[in-house]
Parts: structure tokens; C-alpha cells; sequence
């Protein structure tokens, strides 16, 4: 990563104060596709912006999937997801978020073209970020980026700083509430199944359940491109694998995040072993609340769901899973712990799509010691207990 010599603000007792009076801002093209790829491209926006010395510009994401909903595809302000206040507070001297109403001048701006193409190298994108960094381009108050998503941009950062930001983000309260909604309702159907002990409280196992049509089309053509055969999982797969996990012991409650409109049958609550006892969005009364949503909205609920789950089990992948595992992860280092291997650690994930021990799914934890973000934004078969 290069070094700036950050001549918008000063360090502090080893925190980072912006100088809002000279103020700088990078500015990004909407960000688009499903919630946690909005996610990486919002966190990548952010890290180019501090590469530069400046201040992002809010961007706006995407409230829907524009291959699904194309008449939705309208922009949602990043402040009606996530809270602004306390991302900034919480990424305070790493990364800031400004809003248009910071801009002291808004015809003082330079339009650039991000570079594309095959030709478009890591070194050429690295040094074309180094390039907007020089004093030509610090007589402009803003940098406006155009051209390709965020996502798509080369990544030039490790694993480490992108936790840092997701770390920020912190949902609105109203969409917080509803996931806590969720989960009270997870958690009730838990004691109606418990056992005698009154003191137990059944466990919820958050299963990511990647079966679905569009799902299944593209993980196929992805096995076929890559001669690779872990990618897709049936529902019968997943059923067993889940049933072999070692610590999970009747009764279990295992919530299925799934797009139920996208399912080929309606079978998905059948099949578990005794003693597990799955429930979905329907079962739990729970679809008017979804129904409400964008798919945004709808992804941002379900993520947080999986999140508080005692277990999570998911698709080594897909992005969603993927950025969970990773912030599971960091909740388990902080606790003191830097592997599952072996461990009956707090907040468990699993790759299911990877066999593991007793011909269950595979312990996964976040490499944070990756150069890049590859892994997550793309999957991979290498999962492993240990963090490094």
C-alpha cells in the first residue's frame, strides 16, 4: 500500500484528525450488485480514497439486483442502510465518509476514467492511483471516479484493512430492529422445542442455503470453467453434512437463509435429521417483514441473522458467507482465541460445500493474514480452522 504523507489532517495520541477546513473528497460511480458486493466495493472505494488523502464522498448503493429487478434498480443512499455517525466514528483516523454537503466547491472537480481491459494490469491501476496523488491533481477539491463498479476495481489491500471497515458498518436502527425481530422469533420456536431443562437454551444453526435456480446455473458453469466439483451443493448434501457437525446436539433449531421465490420445490423444511428442527421466513410468520424490503433490505436482515447465530454453516463461495465467516472470525479473536481447530469455540462456521471431519462440513475461519481480498470476493476451496 502506499504511504501518504496526509496533508488534510494530523496525527494525535496515535488517532487520525481530519482538518475539515482543506478537506479533499474522491467521489465513485453508484455501487451495484448483491449486498456484500456492494459491501467490498464500498470498503475497496474507501481504502482507494484514503490511498489518495481524502475523504469518500457518500456513494450511493443499490436496492436491488439489476439481473432480477431491473425496473428497481434505483439508487438508495448509503446513510438509509448504514449508519454515517458511527461509521465514522468507529473508523475515526482509519477512513471518513463525508457528505455532499461538505463540498466547498463543486465545480473545483477533476473526472477521471478508471482503467479497464485485460491490458489493465495491478501495477498500471497502482500506479495510476499514485499519479492522482500528486500535486496536479491536489489543486482539485474532488476526484470523480467513472466508469466501472468499485468492486471490479484491482485490489491493492490486505484482508486486515478491509475488517477494519466492514467492522464500521453498522446497520440503521429501524433495519437492526427487524433483525432482532428475526431472531427473537428463531429463539422462540428454540423453547417450544427444547428440552426438560429449563435452564437450555436450544442453539440456532444459520445455514446459507445456495440452492437456488440462478444459483445452481452459475455455480455449475463456474465447476465446469474451473474443473472443480465443490462448488455446488444439493439439498442433500448440505442436510447430511450438517447432521454430521460433531458439537451440534438435539434439539437444534437451524434457521434456512434462503430466496424461497427462487426454489425449484418447496421441500426445503424435510429431509434433517431427528432432533433438528429447521425453520424458514414462512414458517415463522415472518414474510411481511421481507416483503417490505428492497432485496437490499431483505439481504442486509438476513445477514445480520446469521451473524448472532450460535452456528453458521455456508457456501466457501459465496460473498455472503464469506464476509460473515470473516467478522465471525474477528469475534472470536477477540475473544483470545486464534483457531477453531479442535477448540468448542463460541460462534463456529462451516464451509459445507468442503467435507470435514466425520463427514461433516469443513471448520472455517478468515485468512487475516491474506494479501488481498481475492478469497472472499471470488471463493476458494482452500478453508481452513486457523486464521493464519
Amino acid at each position: 500500500m502506499v504511504n501518504s504523507p496526509f496533508p488534510f489532517g494530523r496525527f494525535k495520541n496515535n488517532e487520525f484528525e481530519w482538518n475539515h477546513v482543506r478537506m479533499k473528497f474522491l467521489e465513485v460511480p453508484q455501487i451495484v450488485w448483491g449486498l456484500n458486493n456492494q459491501k467490498i466495493a464500498f470498503a475497496r472505494a474507501c481504502l482507494t480514497a484514503r490511498m489518495l488523502n481524502r475523504s469518500l464522498l457518500m456513494p450511493s448503493l443499490s436496492a436491488s439486483l439489476f439481473y432480477k429487478e431491473i425496473d428497481q434498480l434505483e439508487p438508495i443512499s448509503f446513510d438509509k442502510v448504514f449508519n454515517f455517525e458511527r461509521f465514522n466514528s468507529l473508523c475515526d483516523g482509519f477512513v471518513r465518509v463525508s457528505r455532499y454537503s461538505d463540498v466547498g466547491n463543486r465545480s473545483n472537480v477533476i473526472e477521471v476514467q478508471k482503467g479497464s481491459g485485460r491490458r489493465w494490469t495491478l501495477e498500471r491501476d497502482l500506479d495510476q492511483l499514485k499519479e492522482f496523488s500528486k500535486r496536479d491533481y491536489d489543486a482539485y477539491e474532488t476526484i470523480r471516479v467513472v466508469g466501472k463498479n468499485p468492486f471490479l476495481w484491482h485490489d491493492h489491500w490486505p484482508v486486515s484493512d478491509y475488517a477494519k471497515v466492514f467492522e464500521c458498518l453498522v446497520l440503521v436502527d429501524e433495519i437492526s430492529k427487524e433483525a432482532n425481530e428475526v431472531v427473537s422469533k428463531i429463539r422462540e420456536f428454540g423453547s417450544e422445542v427444547k428440552n426438560g431443562s429449563s435452564s437450555y437454551q436450544t442453539p440456532y444453526v444459520a445455514i446459507h442455503m445456495r440452492i437456488e435456480k440462478d444459483w445452481m446455473i452459475h455455480c455449475k458453469n463456474r465447476e465446469r470453467r474451473s474443473n472443480l466439483t465443490n462448488i455446488c451443493s444439493s439439498k442433500e448434501e448440505i442436510t447430511t453434512r450438517v447432521a454430521n457437525i460433531p458439537a451440534l446436539k438435539p434439539p437444534t433449531t437451524l434457521y434456512l437463509a434462503v430466496a424461497n421465490e427462487l426454489l425449484e420445490d418447496d421441500s426445503i423444511l424435510n429431509g434433517w435429521k431427528e432432533g433438528m428442527h429447521p425453520v424458514d421466513k414462512k414458517r415463522l410468520g415472518l414474510t411481511e417483514i421481507y416483503k417490505n424490503h428492497s432485496y437490499l433490505i431483505q439481504a442486509a436482515i438476513d445477514y445480520e441473522v446469521c451473524l448472532n447465530a450460535d452456528v453458521f454453516v455456508g457456501n466457501s463461495y459465496s460473498t455472503f458467507s464469506s464476509l460473515l465467516v470473516l467478522e465471525r472470525t474477528q469475534k472470536i479473536i477477540k475473544t483470545g482465541i486464534s483457531h477453531a481447530c479442535g477448540n468448542n469455540v463460541r460462534w463456529p462456521s462451516y464451509a459445507y460445500n468442503i467435507e470435514g471431519e466425520s463427514g461433516g462440513p469443513q471448520l472455517w475461519m478468515t485468512n487475516l493474514s491474506d494479501s488481498s481480498l481475492q478469497a472472499i470476493s471470488y471463493g476458494s476451496n482452500s478453508v481452513s480452522c486457523r486464521i493464519v
